[in-house]
């Protein structure tokens, strides 16, 4: 039996945005061209306008708190810590504390400058090490973050270096957010350097023709281009974080290749079997596209749900995603199809791999063999089986390729319950770990040791005693007597784990500020006990109380308020599109639940290796002993989109086999036959994007990168191809069960890669089963049809 051969005429059908993109190639990569030049234009110097930090609620407490003692008492809240060494004469020595003095008052006189104070000035015993050998000059510089920099920029090289008979060191908490940028931004560049030649070399190796592999490069460069053009924007009108720029890069280049490997691909099977340039380009954004396009809303439904959060730094990784996503989806079905029809089968030239083919035969002669239908063996028969419905076919001997995707689906399938179990089994005890998860606030220890303000607050928080710049202060508005700041002094004093209290310092008579000096840890799990008591303390004034142990117990309060509607937003959202989708609501809850339980070993790991320290010599950072507030929400929403990502390539290919035959097993073999190489490649180049990213010298970086490439291999080598078919295989004809109602939506409202009517039985779940293996099947199938 022959196979059908395409001959869709120029003009025919695909719809009217298939007609559209390939009726002025040319045009739309001109237009495309222009607007990436003004991207690339608009996007220059978007990273300096970022900020390093965005981990505190606005609304918070502590923010309050912070803002007004910014204005009334600068000196309780500095920013800025001058180290000044003396050496052996120690910092009371008549020429070093007379040098410190004079660096004080100069500073004092800096524009920007506020609360200016030191060890010589206030003699405040937590200014000087302990061995006498060196002392602090704390300042405050006001002002937005941004602004802030500037001021810190103008004056550090004045201040740090050889002064006289001592040395000075600048640090404190914006010199480390400033340098957290700085080193943010040149790990950025390496990873992109790394990442984009290893990405070239994997893409050829997948696609073997070096044109075909240029492509999908080419979309993620403009989506990375366009989205730092649209931050850029975005900074004009609220706070950015600089580390969003790493999600840019990763997904940029990640989503891009995805989505350009499920439309090359598809367009080069229907090269294979015929179809001429315009019938293969409209057939692929008919099917592939439509996937593409759903997939990109699923991602963007993810990243989305950071928006309920406060903290400008999960927002910004949802400004961030969103527009990369978009991005890169509107390139794969815009330029890459003009592309696609300019080149026509010249796609496949330049192939690298025909070395390594040398007694096989041509990618011409197969393609051929596959149109002319000239071969009744079993093999041409598997060929028909890997092929779409409507007779297309990959290119070069797909059957081959894909056989052992379709022979490992039926060996799990034949052995569901087993594989069902183990699997989750294991994925449930590499997520153990999470279980004792801490969760901390970034501070100078994100930076590498070699770093210089991360070096001055070692010395700091090793030599010094109590926490210069890093206790909590309490705020006290309201008229009071010299006697009820005093009684109220005392009561703090006498509280559980507090070190010493200091004040009160007073701005007329409806102001006061006291700085109250913890034991342990300055963000500790007692710090944090500490803020609950000093706020619970009894006042005969309104108290407001902030420091770092402060805006941690803020944040997770605001993050645990949250979470609930960031992760009902992205569960509802989901099974709405997956539904629509597949037409079942069994599919979309699988979804739900597989998704999530592909997560388990990240998480797991990230406690395991970050907080508990485990290869942090190999891997080059500095474990704090727990996890910062955010980041779990991140990789959460960052990587479960991904996740989706794979999940509804694999989904729209079963459902499409489904539609056609009404064959549960056969489908589920088929989807994972076509699918299962192409999501294992996106994955790996996608994971080599994110490993880049993490080499990062930033610890959360460095999680970020690491922990998603992780998951991306869990889902994509495990949940798609051992859990996905052997659960499919468990639940049956019911998969694909709706109740009436829902039916009939989904018949209205749908989603779909194909156009066809359905096949018998399709969408009933009465069709007929099959454990044959994958080859066997594909030879009575083909028969069949």
């Amino acid at each position: 039996m022959s196979e059908v051969k395409k001959t869709a005429p120029r003009g025919g059908g695909g719809g009217g945005w298939a007609r559209f993109v390939t009726a002025r190639p040319r045009l739309t990569l001109l237009v495309a061209l222009v607007l990436t030049a003004l991207a690339v234009l608009a996007g220059g110097g978007v990273a300096d306008r970022m900020g390093s930090g965005g981990w505190e609620d606005p609304a918070a407490e502590s923010t309050y708190a912070t803002k007004a003692l910014e204005s009334r008492f600068p000196g309780s809240q500095p920013n800025v810590l001058l180290l000044v060494d003396a050496g052996a004469p120690g910092v009371d020595a008549p020429a070093a504390a007379a040098e410190a003095r004079r660096l004080a008052e100069r500073l004092d006189a800096e524009p920007g400058v506020d609360g200016v104070g030191s060890y010589w000035s206030t003699g405040s015993p937590a200014l000087r090490s302990e061995d006498g050998r060196q002392g602090v000059i704390a300042a405050r510089i006001a002002g937005e973050e941004k602004d802030a920099a500037a001021v810190l920029d103008r004056i550090a090289p004045a201040y740090r270096g050889t002064h006289g008979p001592v040395e000075v060191s600048l640090g404190g908490e914006l010199a480390v957010r400033h340098e957290m940028q700085t080193v943010i931004q040149e790990d950025l560049l390496r990873a992109e350097l790394i990442a984009l030649p290893l990405t070239l070399v994997l893409l050829v190796m997948v696609f073997g023709s070096a044109v075909a592999a240029l492509l999908p490069l080419g979309v993620g460069i403009v989506a990375i281009l366009g989205t730092n053009a649209v931050l850029r924007g975005i900074t004009e009108f609220t706070d950015v974080s600089v580390f969003a720029q790493n999600l840019t890069t990763a997904l940029g280049l990640g989503l891009a290749i995805d989505y350009a490997l499920f439309v090359v691909r598809r367009y080069r099977e229907e090269l294979a079997a015929g179809a001429d340039t315009y019938a293969a380009v409209r057939t692929t954004l008919r099917t592939a596209g439509r996937t593409v396009l759903f997939s990109a809303l699923t991602v963007a439904v993810s990243l989305a749900a950071m928006l309920v959060f406060p903290q400008y730094f999960l927002r910004s990784f949802a400004y961030a995603g969103i527009a990369v996503v978009l991005l890169a989806a509107t390139a794969a079905l815009t330029l890459l199809p003009a592309a696609l029809v300019l080149l026509g089968d010249r796609v496949n030239a330049l192939d690298l791999r025909r070395l390594l083919r040398r007694g096989r035969a041509p990618r011409a002669a197969t393609a051929e063999a596959v149109r002319s239908g000239a071969a009744g063996s079993a093999d041409e028969g598997s060929q028909r089986e890997g092929s779409p419905r409507d007779g297309s076919s990959r290119e070069g001997s797909p059957g081959d390729e894909g056989a052992g995707w379709g022979r490992a689906a039926a060996l799990v399938m034949r052995r569901a319950p087993v594989f069902a179990v183990v699997t989750t089994t294991g994925l449930v005890l590499l997520g153990l770990p999470f279980l004792g998860v801490k969760f901390g606030t970034a501070d100078d220890r994100q930076l590498p040791v070699t770093a210089s303000s991360r070096v001055v607050q070692d010395q700091l928080r090793d030599g010094f005693p109590g926490s210069p710049g890093g206790g909590l202060t309490v705020l006290a508005e309201g008229e009071a007597t010299p006697a009820q700041y005093a009684g109220y002094r005392e009561r703090l004093a006498a509280l559980d784990g507090v070190a010493r209290v200091e004040g009160p310092v007073t701005a007329g008579r409806g102001s006061a500020s006291f700085t109250v000096v913890p034991e342990g840890e300055t963000v500790g799990a007692d710090a944090q006990r500490v803020v609950g008591e000093l706020r619970a303390a009894e006042a005969p004034f309104k108290t407001a109380v902030t420091g770092p142990a402060a805006v941690l117990v803020d944040s997770k309060d605001a993050i645990a308020d949250r979470l609930p509607w960031a992760a009902g937003i992205i569960v509802l959202v989901t099974l709405l599109l997956v539904f629509l989708l597949t037409g079942s609501v069994v599919v979309p809850l699988q979804a739900v639940l597989l998704n999530a339980l592909s997560l388990t070993a990240m998480f797991g790991a990230v406690v395991w290796v970050f907080q508990e320290g485990h290869l942090s010599g190999l891997l080059g950072f500095t474990s704090t002993g727990d996890i910062e507030t955010t980041l779990p929400v991140l990789m959460f929403c960052v990587a479960f989109g991904l996740s989706m990502d794979y999940g509804v390539f694999l989904l729209s290919r079963i459902k499409e086999e489904y539609d056609a035959t009404g064959d549960h097993e056969h489908s589920v073999r088929f989807g994972l036959r076509h699918t299962g190489g192409l999501i294992t490649a996106a994955a790996v180049i996608l994971a080599v994007v994110m490993v880049a990213i993490g080499t990062s010298r930033v610890t959360n970086t460095k999680m970020l990168g690491l922990g998603v490439a992780l998951a991306v291999l869990m889902d994509a080598m495990v949940v798609r191809s051992l859990l996905v078919p052997s659960v499919m295989k468990l639940t049956g004809r019911l998969t694909w069960w709706a109740p009436g109602p829902l039916r009939r939506f989904h018949d209205r409202f749908g989603i779909s890669e194909t156009d066809a009517p359905a096949g018998p039985g399709a969408g009933d779940g009465t069709g007929a089963e099959s454990d044959a293996d994958t080859d066997a099947e594909g030879r009575a199938y083909s028969a069949a049809r």
